[in-house]
């Protein structure tokens, strides 16, 4: 199978890469050159800009799919489905979980309500990256019909995780002793595997499978408290978990949801992803590899959470 990766050299899509060409697939990425240059150096690259709208190093070669893994506004998928909608059979574009209302009750699946699509703005912020990538989707199935995939990955966890979302927590957690938690530590969380979401992937291709799927995981029900002492566990240290006012954090905590409505978010249905071949690694096999390439990378900063002085600092008025 010849598949064209639009990205492919970060993360999500460095994961779906080392799947694909696992399976034997003829892999070719379209990127900027700018990220991860050393990545796959053996793979060929076409390079273009897509917020330039250039895709003019595609040429007229054809591919059995494409997998986009970096359209975040609608005209992104429309300058890309313009460029190489008749040299592709399946487009497989990756959304996200954001697409959805607030409130659905747990369980819900890939039927529960959309936002309203967003197409007044390429300005990408928490209140416009779901409804922009409902326009996405919606521009996306209006090209290609039956010919569209759309994967909704949840939180995505693993190596060479470039969010911190649940690389914070296996970094804190592996330091034991007493960990801030604001919040509930009862409430829900859902990760995927960065993996798992890339055979989910490669297997849809494969089936040449249209529809909606949420990649979100783990298999089994977890809560925050419980994600963090599993990371623990994995690191081989104890810890102590302290509820602390939401309000006493002066930075935003990852994976917390205080708004009940909110926390629903983290209750979605995996099971037809399940059904389509998306597999379930064990969430401490997870925080195992995020720990050691964590730590291969020499430990840098994080993005989100706190510092240990600012955490010391709250958990000394606790």
């Amino acid at each position: 199978m010849r598949i064209l990766i639009l990205g492919g050299t970060s993360f999500v899509g460095r994961a779906i890469v080392d799947e694909a060409r696992e399976t034997g697939a003829d892999v070719t990425l379209f990127c900027r050159g700018r990220t991860g240059p050393e990545v796959f150096p053996d793979l060929p690259r076409r390079i273009g800009d897509r917020d330039a709208g250039d895709y003019a190093a595609l040429g007229d070669d054809v591919w059995d799919a494409v997998v986009d893994v970096s359209g975040y506004v609608p005209r992104h998928v429309r300058q890309a489905s313009d460029a190489i909608g008749e040299q592709v059979g399946r487009y497989l574009f990756i959304s996200s979980n954001a697409v959805y209302r607030p409130g659905c009750g747990p369980g819900s699946d890939e039927d529960a309500p959309r936002l309203p699509a967003e197409r007044d703005t390429e300005q990408i912020g928490a209140d416009t990256y779901g409804p922009l990538k409902v326009a996405c989707e919606d521009d996306l199935l209006a090209r290609f019909g039956q010919r569209a995939t759309i994967v909704r990955p949840g939180v995505v966890a693993g190596p060479y995780d470039n969010q911190d979302l649940f690389t914070y927590w296996v970094r804190r957690a592996s330091r034991g002793g007493r960990v801030a938690l604001p919040g509930r530590p009862e409430q829900p969380v859902q990760v995927v595997d960065s993996r798992d979401l890339a055979r989910l992937v490669v297997r849809l291709l494969a089936d040449d499978r249209p529809g909606a799927f949420n990649a979100v995981g783990p298999a089994e029900p977890v809560t925050l408290a419980g994600l963090v002492e599993t990371c623990a566990a994995a690191a081989g240290t104890h810890v102590e978990i302290v509820p602390v006012p939401p309000e006493s954090a002066p930075l935003r905590f990852p994976l917390v949801r205080t708004d009940p409505v909110w926390a629903l978010t983290f209750q979605r249905s995996a099971a037809r992803a399940r059904a389509a071949g998306m597999p379930a690694t064990p969430l401490a096999v997870t925080a195992a590899d995020v720990l050691a390439w964590d730590r291969e990378r020499g430990l840098p900063p994080l993005s989100v959470g706190l510092s240990p002085e600012e955490e010391d600092r709250i958990l000394a008025g606790a």
